[in-house]
């Protein structure tokens, strides 16, 4: 008699190894990372480096696991930093205040129950706007300065993803040669 389960799980199930089913859930969650870094809603540059991790762990890689991490996590990090650094800098160029940013964080949480899909994005521009106008007084003068944070917004986000690929990019690689040499 075969194991109690075996007959559910199907040929093709039967002969998966842990190894595999910790590199199929890491790049499941490494997709939804990089997602991640657009959609501020799905977990981002984190879950990217907790799923390399993981890899490197159960994946079977070995030393090669490790090496990927490494190389992996350079990216997320600079990403992550990048973002921050990108963003913060613009903003402070324009004397916006972290309270309109908040302000913006907030309005975009309600819109995303709000207006399905794009609430999220709509809340924080409306966020940002309604803030600056309140703290300037001047409706073109708000205008700008929240484009300017949209913008800025916009560019520390990009960077962060562009650098999420590149991490993802690298683990696919180490799949790849641990796949061959494996």
């Amino acid at each position: 008699m075969e194991g109690a389960c075996s007959w559910w799980a199907g040929p093709r199930l039967r002969g998966m190894n842990a190894e595999l089913i910790v590199t199929i859930l890491c790049g499941l969650a490494i997709a939804v990372g990089v997602a991640g870094t657009i959609i501020p809603v799905l977990p981002g540059s984190i879950l990217i480096g907790v799923s390399l991790l993981a890899w490197a762990i159960w994946g079977g890689a070995g030393p090669l696991g490790w090496v990927i991490f490494a190389v992996g996590m350079l990216f997320v990090v600079a990403g992550m930093a990048a973002s921050a650094v990108l963003t913060g800098r613009k903003l402070k160029q324009h004397g916006i205040p972290n309270r309109s940013v908040l302000i913006g964080v907030v309005l975009g949480v309600v819109g995303m129950f709000v207006i399905p899909v794009v609430g999220l994005f709509i809340g924080f521009a409306l966020g940002l706007l309604l803030s600056e106008v309140q703290r300037t007084r001047n409706f073109p003068a708000a205008l700008k300065s929240s484009g300017a944070a949209l913008k800025a917004t916009g560019i520390g986000i990009l960077v962060e993803f562009g650098l999420a690929c590149a991490a993802a990019s690298t683990w696919i690689i180490g799949v790849w040669i641990n796949a061959v040499n494996g």
